[in-house]
């Protein structure tokens, strides 16, 4: 069995985490705050300013202030969540499903991409072409890489996948590492660093968008079925009045660019039920969660 282990977390500007009060938590202030926390899908200082736009229509839209803080690592954000130093975030959807074990969450809305016009992506495993390999049995004896141990793209669905096909990294692979960001991964692949890696399909279009590898050099050797978009979440705890504002000003935006996902049409409701696939896919990957408390 797998664990993943809890690590510490870091924020960009994180000594603000602590200055002021925070949003639903009481006390009388000029202006609430809301803090926005992000999983490091991409590289941290690219993924908090690509997420400008989405951030600023959000304070438009509400009427709060916001600032928006990307951990270290997936677990960062979960931490950061459980000690209140956030309010809400954008979680991977087995990062929610961990949080959940650990701290009294709930997803409350989910992107839709203008491009697929779907509230949906797919995990893939890529290598490059001159690699010779083509199938899940080829990667025995290779180097690997996957994003993050509580990635849902890069960890999580993958690893079902191999292991449905009697596949197990740890006894068959020459080594796995964890980049950290899906993009790293593409990278890794394209310079020879590993010889597969895991990656969110939409997330290897940006990246071969940005020239970080070429289409006609990568072979897809497993793709996922349809996993549920990454969710925003808030704590459970805010009030009322404050969980009414902010889905109305998520479910406000339209046609915004957000990160790896691209252009939006815009978010959409969802609840905690959507993600029950993510969590029948943990228990076919072997990790239990609650052991992750």
């Amino acid at each position: 069995m797998i664990r993943i282990t809890r690590r510490k977390f870091g924020f960009l500007s994180a000594s603000s985490l602590l200055a002021g009060s925070l949003a639903g938590s009481g006390g009388a202030h000029a202006q609430q705050v809301l803090k926005v926390g992000l999983i490091p899908s991409e590289d941290s200082r690219a993924m908090l300013a690509q997420s400008k736009d989405i951030l600023d229509a959000v304070e438009k839209n509400s009427g709060l202030k916001v600032q928006g803080f990307v951990a270290t690592d997936y677990n960062g954000v979960i931490e950061a969540l459980r000690a209140k130093h956030l309010d809400i975030a954008y979680l991977g959807p087995f990062s929610y499903v961990l949080a959940t074990t650990v701290t009294p969450v709930e997803a409350f809305a989910i992107a839709e991409t203008a491009k697929a016009g779907r509230t949906y992506y797919h995990s893939q495993i890529i290598a490059l072409k001159s690699s010779g390999i083509k199938k899940l049995d080829d990667l025995k004896g290779k180097n690997f890489a996957f994003v993050d141990p509580a990635s849902t793209s890069g960890y999580a669905f993958p690893l079902a996948g191999l292991i449905k096909a009697g596949i197990d990294p740890k006894r068959d692979f020459k080594t796995v590492i964890f980049t950290g960001a899906h993009d790293a991964n593409a990278l890794a692949v394209a310079n020879g660093k590993v010889d597969a890696a895991t990656i969110a399909d939409r997330i290897l279009d940006a990246a071969i968008a940005k020239g970080h590898i070429k289409a006609d050099q990568i072979e897809v050797v497993w793709r996922s079925p349809p996993i549920p978009e990454s969710p925003m979440v808030w704590r459970k705890d805010l009030s009322p009045e404050m969980k009414a504002k902010v889905k109305a000003a998520f479910l406000g935006i339209k046609d915004l660019n957000w990160s790896d996902q691209g252009k939006l049409n815009g978010f959409k409701e969802t609840n905690d039920q959507a993600y029950d696939v993510v969590r029948e896919t943990a228990k076919l990957a072997n990790i239990d969660l609650k052991k992750q408390k």
